[in-house]
């Protein structure tokens, strides 16, 4: 019994890897994706609070005595 699933588990995972690649369409999604992540990470980095935060961060690194 148990050798009978191995051998259909082995046959199974062989199937799978039959695909090449990304689609055209699968390409365009996760292009729109990336490109919605960039501007929601631009914006949260161009806010306000957190462009205070990093020119302190970066003033302190660049006075800091060595």
């Amino acid at each position: 019994m148990r050798r009978k699933i191995k051998e259909v588990a082995v046959r199974l995972r062989g199937k799978g890897r039959g695909d090449a690649g990304m689609v055209t369409s699968e390409y365009a999604m996760g292009i729109i994706a990336a490109v919605g992540f960039a501007l929601l990470l631009y914006e949260v980095v161009t806010s306000g609070q957190v462009r205070a935060e990093l020119q302190d961060i970066v003033k302190k690194a660049l006075s800091a005595r060595m």
